[in-house]
């Protein structure tokens, strides 16, 4: 056949370790119908500081594949929530082949049409909190590309309808499809009038969806005469394929007839017409694939030779299992992004009949659904029994309900179908099932009601079960409990939902407690990150009594507001907020900036050299809100400002020194005993601010940093110069003219006006 090649590709993302599903990177691709063959090229590189990552260490990578739904995983082996349903998935880790770069190749043949979808993650590290800009982070890259080959022009088979076919010594197979409707209980393909050189030498295979594989379902027409394959419970609304293979080494030529019957479990006495039937009322899609040349709804062409379609007896069967019931649609109601409910008509309560089941269908739309979790509950009504040992059964399947004949029969899974069970009696009335990122498309619910006897399950007699029915879509597991956070997530235009959990709680609905922290724990680490700030009720004492009014209100500002942000950004349930977090987080931030800016400018001295020193103040003010507007975790955002001050004090102080010519401040106790030990205890305070802390250590880290950044304020603060007592009023000139005082003493920072008897100098 005639094959064309498609190509797809996704943006580099960069990857981050794994805390939650919300921490992965998600990539959605569409595979065409008819594809052969699908190759994802995975493209992953080191980068640190806009350059290649050479020296970055190797960090396995782990990619996800799965197809209809996002990948529901569990690296880190949390527990589930309960009446969860976990879907499996395909899982790949990329080892590095270069020091900046890796490329690994996963192939699917035959792969399923429709969404698929790509997770990918880093391993979880041990959470270290650093300081953004402080050195270049290496950031791990991922790219993955789409390459698919898919047949066109595949022949189509028609229910009811023989096509002839020879197949020359050179090939090996013919691949054909036929379009399965619903309310179908029978797929049936059959070879006929096969002949060759060796009886018949034909593998006959069957697949739903996509073309058949090694291990798909197989018929050796040699041991089975008739060459016969049925397929019990198909899909409805799919392609089912079918691939007539050649044995290995069979010379010359084949040739074999090809026929396919539909039974139709509405009417399970009556088999599909033969004759070819519009696009209506087959319930398939108006472009769908040609069969030489043949638009659906068109009239056969004429025979040919190797081409040939004409009506075929279609033997009229009764089955018990080929019977279907009606199914009940119910009604889409949605609310919110994956907040979607589903009512049944004439519901919520349900009547199960004990001689059929009640069939239900719950369609979920391509794309849109397929990001949240679908809940389902069923609630027995026991006064409904009459005292009878009843159970009910429910199955729920995708895309075909099941159907059994066999009314004892308590599973909800088949060799080419799975689905969930769910059961609800007299002592157990409740039943709940989960599934988290759901495959889009039809879920059929099929409930059945049996009594219980010596001898298991059986029919029951004139008793009609009624039970409560609620089916929803929700973004997140119950809400994530009070643990956790659900966020609304998007990759590129596909939104999703996960759980972020908080306080040491981990899976999928934040329920898993293995590493939670205790009460007692949570309760603790609030207490000292917000007591810690009492370590500046000191340095307000000391400006207060040095008669710096201004830096006092500053202290007072920040440990208010630092006090009630940590106890307002709590992860567990010990938190107290009496604004809105934003707000909190900003007045903490600015609090803590103007401290240390107004604490540099007071130890400047400006006063006596800058009349307006107090405008600096309001400069600082402006700058640091402009700065933390910008970016409120930014290194030089913040440091900047600081950095700024420090040159200030360092021109106020050089200029005092040459002036004075003698270092400033000159005595060797202002050094010795505040300027060194406050610069040491706020250097240690920086260095655990931005190396040592983590999210493990973070409450006792986190509240040594207070202690230590309120104690070197307390160092660092000049005192202020009270005037000499010996100094007697001075004369007040007459006339014209002015005075400059200078006073000296206040200069030279003495701690204590008696240390040295010096007087005001003052000219006109």
């Amino acid at each position: 056949g005639l094959f064309v090649t498609d190509y797809f590709t996704r943006t580099p993302r960069k990857l981050s370790p794994f805390r939650s599903f919300a921490s992965i990177e998600l990539f959605h691709f569409h595979i065409p119908e008819d594809t052969v063959i699908a190759v994802w090229n995975l493209i992953t590189f080191k980068e640190q500081g806009g350059t290649f990552g050479d020296q970055c260490p190797d960090r396995s990578i782990t990619v996800y594949f799965r197809s209809g739904a996002p990948s529901v995983i569990n690296p880190l082996h949390t527990h589930f929530p309960r009446d969860t349903a976990v879907p499996g998935s395909f899982a790949l880790t990329l080892t590095w082949t270069l020091p900046n770069r890796t490329t690994g190749v996963f192939n699917v043949t035959s792969p399923l049409p429709g969404d698929w979808f790509l997770a990918a993650h880093l391993p979880k590290d041990e959470g270290k909190i650093s300081v953004k800009g402080l050195y270049e982070e290496c950031q791990y890259l991922f790219q993955p590309q789409l390459i698919v080959q898919r047949l066109v022009n595949i022949a189509v088979l028609y229910p009811g309808h023989i096509t002839e076919q020879s197949m020359a010594p050179h090939n090996r197979s013919c691949l054909y499809k036929v379009f399965v409707p619903s309310y179908t209980s029978r797929v049936l393909v059959e070879v006929l009038r096969c002949r060759g050189a060796e009886g018949c030498p034909l593998w006959l295979r069957v697949r739903a969806k996509a073309p058949p594989l090694h291990n798909s379902t197989t018929l050796d027409c040699r041991e089975h005469t008739p060459c016969q394959l049925a397929q019990d419970l198909p899909f409805w609304q799919h392609w089912y394929y079918v691939l007539v293979e050649k044995h290995p080494g069979v010379p010359g030529t084949v040739s074999f007839q090809v026929t396919v019957q539909l039974t139709d479990c509405s009417r399970p006495s009556l088999a599909r017409p033969p004759f070819l039937p519009s696009s209506a009322s087959m319930n398939m899609p108006h472009s769908f694939g040609s069969a030489g040349g043949l638009a659906l709804g068109d009239s056969p062409p004429p025979t040919s030779p190797n081409d040939t379609k004409h009506p075929v007896p279609i033997p009229v069967t009764s089955h018990t299992g080929e019977r279907c019931w009606p199914v009940r649609p119910t009604l889409r109601n949605e609310l919110d992004t994956f907040s979607v409910h589903f009512y049944i008509f004439f519901g919520p309560n349900v009547s199960v009949p004990p001689d059929r089941p009640a069939v239900f269908v719950i369609n979920l739309l391509p794309v849109l659904d397929s990001g949240g979790v679908l809940n389902l509950e069923l609630r027995l009504n026991v006064s409904s029994l009459c005292g009878e040992n009843v159970t009910v059964f429910g199955c729920l399947n995708h895309e075909v309900p099941l159907t059994s004949g066999d009314n004892t029969s308590v599973t909800c899974e088949t060799e080419s179908l799975a689905g969930f069970l769910l059961s609800v009696n007299a002592t157990a009335s409740l039943s709940r099932l989960r599934i988290p990122y759901p495959q889009t498309g039809s879920w059929y619910l099929s409930l059945r009601s049996l009594c219980a006897t010596e001898h298991g399950f059986e029919p029951c007699t004139n008793v009609t079960a009624e039970v409560y029915l609620r089916a929803y879509l929700s973004p997140c597991i119950n809400d994530c409990g009070i643990y956790g956070q659900c966020k609304l997530l998007r990759t590129n235009n596909y939104l999703y939902a996960a759980c972020e959990c908080k306080a040491g709680w981990n899976g999928w609905g934040c329920t898993d407690n293995a590493e939670a922290f205790s009460y007692g724990f949570q309760l603790l680490s609030t207490l000292l990150l917000c007591l810690s700030n009492v370590m500046f009720v000191p340095p307000v004492a000391i400006a207060v009594r040095s008669h710096y009014l201004l830096e006092a209100a500053v202290y007072i500002f920040t440990m208010f507001f630092s006090t009630f942000y940590h106890a307002c950004d709590q992860p567990g349930i010990v938190v107290f907020c009496i604004m809105e977090y934003d707000v909190l987080q900003f007045c903490d931030f600015l609090g803590s900036l103007m401290s240390v800016w107004v604490t540099v400018i007071a130890m400047a001295r400006l006063q006596p050299v800058v009349k307006q020193a107090s405008v600096l103040y309001l400069l600082g003010a402006m700058l640091l809100s402009m700065a933390l507007q910008m970016d409120r975790h930014g290194l030089w955002n913040l440091l900047g400002p600081s950095l700024f001050a420090l040159g200030i004090m360092a021109v106020a102080w050089t200029a005092r020194t040459i002036r004075r010519r003698h270092c400033y401040p000159p005595t060797w106790k202002r050094w010795a005993f505040y300027l060194c030990p406050g610069a040491l205890i706020a250097a240690a305070a920086v260095l655990l601010y931005a190396f040592v802390e983590t999210e493990e250590n973070y409450f006792y880290i986190h509240s040594i940093w207070h202690l230590l950044i309120a104690g070197s304020v307390g160092f660092l603060l000049p005192p202020r110069a009270k005037p000499s007592r010996r100094l007697g009023p001075l004369p007040r000139r007459k006339g014209c003219g002015y005075q400059l005082c200078v006073n000296e003493q206040e200069e030279l920072g003495l701690v204590d006006p008696a240390v040295a008897s010096i007087n005001s100098i003052c000219t006109s």
